[in-house]
């Protein structure tokens, strides 16, 4: 039998038989290291310990210290719950199960009734007695005839349909542990006791393939760990987020509300306007700064416009169409702003003394979002943008790209988010334009974001159908990772449109374009960022800024007077005035996030002055103070976008 060279991390080369699998390379390199395998890692993807090797190539073993060890353990949970139901409820059909696992499994399940919180305990106790058996998991690659004739006898029809979805050219292979199997890629832990620890969190309705005339199932989630710390951890932090949910904490600070009369559309009330407007007014101010010019864009067009720009074509399913006046007439809603905005550019023949002509836009947008995707504010159908798409000599790439990181960290600052990671997504499987323009914008970013300083990571095939893009990508304070701002290099519209401007030399060329947004969707920052804070915004950003309490009726007077004064000047102030205990209304306060109180009583009247109270800092007193000097300091905190209301405390 001929051999292989397996390359390791160290360097160093095994020679192992053909066919060897990653679990022999385990073995190979030590007991230790076979008996703690989980999976290995060929070219950076992830791939089972079955796996026969067939060809020289460099080999990574992962174990439970490697974060991918914990997705193979969530996956491999995933199998041992569906084997669970299914000795639970033998009539049931199963689905499938969840691709992503770096946080939780999930499978859907065609039964007669829904789960019930005392299902899940059965379940998941059911659960613990697979994991105790110990069955290893096998592989097995099987026909596509086996395939169906194994599950159609097993009696699993939407199985069926799913082997159909497989690609002709693809190996199908099948997963087993136990008596129990499954269509399944893998890969799974060698055996059910690599599983430490599990936790079902809940179960939902869904549908099947998401289509809501089909099938009705059952999807329950849970997660897994290697052990019960890492599990009794991440439960703490599940909680945490519990509390922090842009949901639950926008509902409670009366920012917004959802009704099911207008599906994924917020209704924002007057303290959610408060930071919508807040958040659109910092970057529209920093517009003149960075040689922005605002338009506006019809949210009605013609679909002539999206089928020049390919939307209709790449994204239709995603968009709003209507008949227009006649048949022939179809009416498209606005999704996007760039294909108005290149129609803007194409007004008239542009110079190249024009250029960068930076056009930016904070108009509606609405994309028909499916109704199973809808969260909140993190998903809606109506949004804004801080939207902007620059039209630019090609040898200004690396400015405006320059000038978009000097922005994003102008903003970002006054927010208080720190530590951002920049990336760059790369040609996906479908795409607009040549192999070879996009190599060209792709090495472009990759030097922008070098050269600002950054480290730059690569997310493989992960841009849009139309441009290589520079994600910025910030740790909120649970460890989560969001993209918030974006600039890509659009590789189709300035074609599609014809766009072109007279150059240095006289001839007529065609501009770069970038697409800029440094806080993306308003709507879903709004919901990042609820949940970052927990609601508790920075002073000049926070719905009511400050609360002043009189102790009694006696103190109203002068209450108003200090609103009045407060108001004057720009501060969103509030007075309660509810005959209610002190220490009540000092925690309404606190619970309603405001920053700074103002405690009125007698001493209060009589002196003129008052005592600021921080929310934040309970332990620091500050001394009275006279009202003029207060304002001063709240103004000046708001103008310059301060976290703090005070200067010592800021």
């Amino acid at each position: 039998m001929s051999e292989i060279s397996v390359r390791l991390p160290d360097g160093n080369t095994l020679a192992l038989p053909q066919g060897s699998t990653i679990l022999d390379v385990a073995n190979a390199i030590g007991p230790g290291l076979g008996k703690a395998a989980l999976a290995g890692r060929i070219d950076g993807q992830l791939v089972d310990l079955r796996l026969p090797l067939r060809e020289d190539v460099a080999v990574e073993i992962v174990t439970s210290k490697d974060e991918d060890g914990g997705k193979v353990i969530r996956h491999s949970a995933e199998h041992v719950m569906a084997d669970a139901v299914k000795r639970l409820f033998p009539d049931c059909q199963i689905d499938a199960g969840r691709a992503d696992h770096s946080e939780k499994f999930q499978y859907d399940f065609l039964v007669d009734e829904p789960f019930t919180p005392d299902d899940l305990e059965r379940i998941e106790k059911e659960m613990q007695s697979i994991i105790a058996e110990g069955s290893a998991f096998d592989r097995e690659v099987v026909s596509r005839e086996e395939a169906k004739a194994r599950f159609s006898e097993m009696g699993e029809e939407l199985k069926l349909t799913r082997i159909d979805d497989i690609p002709d050219d693809s190996e199908i292979t099948v997963f087993k542990h136990g008596g129990f199997q499954d269509l399944c890629r893998g890969p799974h832990v060698q055996h059910t006791k690599q599983i430490g620890a599990i936790k079902l969190t809940e179960a939902s309705g869904t549908y099947f393939r998401g289509d809501e005339s089909s099938h009705k199932l059952q999807r329950i989630y849970g997660t897994a760990f290697a052990s019960k710390k890492e599990l009794k951890a991440h439960l703490a932090r599940l909680e945490e987020a519990r509390k922090r949910d842009h949901r639950r904490v926008g509902t409670a600070l009366d920012l917004y509300e959802m009704d099911p009369v207008a599906p994924g559309s917020p209704f924002y009330l007057p303290k959610g306007m408060v930071v919508y407007n807040g958040l659109i007014d910092f970057v529209r101010e920093l517009y003149p700064k960075y040689g922005y010019q605002e338009v506006m864009t019809p949210q009605l067009c013609r679909s002539e416009l999206f089928r020049t720009s390919g939307h209709y074509e790449m994204f239709k399913d995603d968009m709003y169409f209507f008949e227009g006046e006649d048949e022939s007439e179809e009416i498209g809603v606005k999704a996007t702003n760039c294909p108005g905005h290149c129609q803007i550019f194409d007004n008239r023949l542009r110079s190249y003394r024009e250029l960068p002509l930076r056009l930016a836009e904070f108009s509606r947008l609405h994309r028909n979002e499916r109704s199973g995707t809808l969260n909140g504010l993190a998903r809606v159908r109506s949004f804004a943008q801080d939207d902007a798409h620059i039209f630019c000599e090609p040898d200004q790439v690396h400015a405006e790209v320059q000038a978009f990181f000097d922005m994003m960290a102008e903003i970002y600052g006054a927010l208080g988010l720190e530590g951002v990671q920049m990336a760059v997504s790369t040609r996906p499987e479908e795409f607009l334009g040549s192999p070879e323009d996009w190599d060209v914008a792709e090495k472009t970013l990759v030097e922008c974001v070098e050269r600002a300083g950054f480290e730059c990571g690569i997310k493989e095939g992960e841009a849009v159908f139309y441009a290589p893009k520079v994600e910025a990508d910030f740790l909120d304070v649970l460890g989560r990772k969001w993209t918030l701002g974006t600039i890509q290099i659009d590789m189709a519209l300035p074609g599609r449109f014809g766009l072109e401007y007279v150059g240095r030399d006289g001839e007529k060329h065609q501009p770069a374009m970038l697409h800029r947004a440094v806080l993306g969707s308003i709507e879903r920052f709004m919901a990042i960022y609820i949940e970052h804070t927990a609601g508790d915004f920075p002073f000049w950003l926070s719905p009511v800024q400050v609360a002043i309490l009189p102790i009694s009726a006696a103190q109203h007077a002068r209450a108003g007077e200090i609103e009045e004064t407060l108001m004057a000047a720009g501060i969103r102030t509030e007075v309660d005035v509810r005959s209610e205990t002190l220490g009540f209304k000092i925690r309404e306060a606190e619970i309603n996030k405001i920053p700074l109180s103002l405690v009125i009583g007698e001493k209060e009247v009589e002196s003129g002055a008052v005592t600021p109270r921080l929310r934040k800092n309970k332990k620091k007193q500050f001394e009275a103070m006279a009202l003029d000097a207060l304002v001063e300091q709240l103004a000046f905190a708001t103008q310059e976008r301060r976290m703090g209301p005070l200067s010592q405390e800021d």
